[in-house]
């Protein structure tokens, strides 16, 4: 597990979709807004995200209620059309606390307990949804080797 740090992360283009259900919707949402892209010839700008509108405790009883606020994007080099589902948007950046989770995404609680400390022992507050950026490809890696950034904006 890495160290927390701050970063300033720029405003970036990215199609995505939003919807409500469970986590378990995030891979195959990532597929569909893939597809979508490589349909219209866009080119991806950066690795796949999913945006959590939750609080880590709100985030256990909404999954579990079908009820979850379900964000997913992938930045793009050049704005593009949208449709029902997938929209183009600019994701804001601003200054963010940072950590890497290494192995399955299912085990990253013991990553986001660190995050949230971190934020409360050096006096920031979150000032908006959380980010998971997946850095490399569970269809060519173990599970063990899934590196996962974690994101929080903070002020």
């Amino acid at each position: 597990m890495g160290e927390v740090s701050i970063s300033n992360v720029e405003p970036q283009l990215v199609a995505g979709m939003r919807q409500r259900g469970t986590y378990a919707q995030i891979r195959p949402m990532l597929t569909k807004v893939r597809k979508y892209l490589e349909a219209r010839g866009a080119r991806s700008a950066g690795p796949p995200m999913f945006i959590c509108h939750e609080t880590p405790k709100e985030a256990v009883k909404v999954n579990l209620q079908h009820q979850a606020d379900v964000e997913v994007a992938i930045p793009v080099s050049a704005r593009i059309e949208g449709d029902q589902e997938i929209a183009c948007y600019e994701l804001p950046g601003g200054p963010m606390a940072r950590i890497t989770h290494q192995g399955p995404y299912e085990k990253s609680a013991v990553a986001y307990k660190q995050l949230f400390a971190w934020i409360a022992e050096n006096h920031q507050k979150v000032t908006g949804p959380t980010r998971e950026v997946y850095l490399n490809d569970p269809r060519r890696v173990s599970p063990e080797e899934l590196l996962t950034e974690i994101y929080a904006p903070v002020m």
